[in-house]
C-alpha cells in the first residue's frame, strides 16, 4: 500500500469547539509516521488545478471557495474556512487524486490522508465541513484517463450527498453508501436510485441508528457484494469515513474497529481485479479515528485472501429492515437481491 499525507493539513483550522479540528491532522501524521518507518511509502499531495476541480463543481462555487483564501469564513453553519483553508483543500483533492493515479500505474491500494472531507460538497456549494468533494474529484479524474466503470463505496456514517448527486444521472460511477438514516443531511433514502441513463447505479442502504458491526456485516455481504461483483469496476474508490464507529460524539451506531478493518478488507476482496484506493472522511474520536485508519491501511497491505465472515455474535434485525428496503428499490436493476 501507498499513503498520501503531509503535515499541511494541519492547515485548515475551523473555529474552536468544531469536530472537524486540527487534531485530526495529527492523527494522520501519526498513521504516517508509523507506516514510513516500517517501510511504507509515503507520498506528498499535491494541489488539484480548478480544471481538475471543475470536472465536478460549478464555476461560481470555485470562485465562492476561492475567494476565502487568506481569510475566516463561514460558508454555512457547519462549514467554516481559516486562511489557510483553501491550500489544504486543493491538497485534499489533488491527494487524492496523486492516491488514484499510483493505484492505476502501480497496481496496488493507495490511501489517502486528508481533511477537510469531501462527501458533502455539491456541485455548486460547500457544505457539512466539506470545502471540495476529494473522492468525486478523483473519481472524474479516473474516468478522464479512460476508464468506464468506477465504483464509490461510501462507508462513512453520514449520506454523501454532494457525491451522489454529482454523479446520478452518470453509469460510468456507481455510488453505493451505508449511512444513519434519517441523519444528516437528510438525503439517502433507499428509493434514490439514480436519474436517466444512470437509473440504478445509485444503491443506498439507510440504516437506523443503533446498528452494530453485524448488522453492517450483513448488508456488507448481501448488498455490497453481489453489486460490486455484477458491476466490475475498474477503480473503487473507499469514502473512508469512520464516523458510525461505537465510539463517535457525532453518530449513534456501534461499529467497532476491527469491524471497520473487516469492511474494508471485505471491499477490497470482492473488487476483484480493480484497482482500489480510498481518501478519508469523517471520525470525529481521535482514539477512534487513529484506530480505524491504522486498521484499514493494514486490510489494504495485507495480501488479497478469501473473505472470512465475522463471526455474528447478536441477531442483526436493524439489517433486516434496511434489506428489505433496499431489495425493494434495487431488484430491478441487480440479479440476486
Amino acid at each position: 500500500m501507498i499513503l498520501v499525507s503531509s503535515p499541511q493539513f494541519g492547515g485548515h483550522v475551523p473555529p474552536s469547539g468544531h469536530p472537524e479540528r486540527l487534531e485530526r491532522a495529527e492523527v494522520f501524521d501519526r498513521v504516517a509516521e508509523r507506516f514510513r518507518a516500517g517501510g511504507g511509502t509515503v507520498l506528498d499531495p499535491r494541489a488539484a488545478t480548478r480544471d481538475e476541480l471543475a470536472r465536478v463543481h460549478g464555476a461560481a462555487m470555485l470562485d465562492e471557495v476561492a475567494a476565502t483564501a487568506g481569510r475566516a469564513v463561514m460558508l454555512d453553519p457547519d462549514t467554516f474556512t481559516s486562511p489557510e483553508s483553501h491550500g489544504v483543500a486543493l491538497l485534499a483533492a489533488g491527494g487524492s487524486i496523486v492516491a488514484v493515479d499510483r493505484a492505476l500505474d502501480e497496481r496496488q491500494p493507495a490511501m489517502a490522508l486528508v481533511r477537510p472531507p469531501g462527501h458533502h460538497a455539491e456541485r455548486d456549494r460547500a457544505m457539512g465541513f466539506c470545502l471540495y468533494n476529494n473522492v468525486a474529484v478523483a473519481a472524474a479524474h479516473a474516468l478522464s484517463r479512460g476508464l468506464a466503470r468506477v465504483a464509490i463505496v461510501d462507508i462513512d456514517v453520514h449520506h454523501g450527498n454532494g457525491t451522489q448527486w454529482i454523479f446520478y444521472d452518470d453509469p460510468r460511477v456507481l455510488y453505493v453508501s451505508t449511512h444513519q438514516f434519517p441523519f444528516y443531511p437528510g438525503t439517502g433514502a433507499a428509493d434514490e436510485t439514480g436519474a436517466g441513463k444512470g437509473t440504478g447505479y445509485t444503491v443506498n442502504i439507510p440504516l437506523e441508528a443503533g446498528s452494530t458491526t453485524t448488522d453492517y456485516w450483513r448488508v456488507y455481504t448481501t448488498i455490497v457484494a453481489p453489486v460490486l461483483q455484477q458491476f466490475q469496476p475498474e477503480l473503487l474508490l473507499i469514502s473512508a469515513g469512520f464516523d458510525a464507529h461505537e465510539d463517535d460524539p457525532l453518530a449513534s451506531m456501534r461499529v467497532t474497529t476491527d469491524g471497520y478493518a473487516a469492511i474494508v478488507a471485505a471491499l477490497r476482496s470482492w473488487a476483484g481485479t480493480a484497482a482500489v484506493a480510498a481518501t478519508t472522511e469523517g471520525g470525529y474520536n481521535l482514539a477512534a479515528l487513529e484506530g480505524c485508519v491504522d486498521g484499514a491501511g493494514a486490510a489494504l497491505s495485507a495480501p488479497v485472501m478469501a473473505v472470512i465472515e465475522l463471526t455474528a455474535s447478536e441477531p442483526a434485525p436493524r439489517a433486516e429492515r434496511a434489506l428489505k428496503t433496499v431489495r425493494a428499490a434495487q431488484s430491478t436493476f441487480w440479479r440476486g437481491l
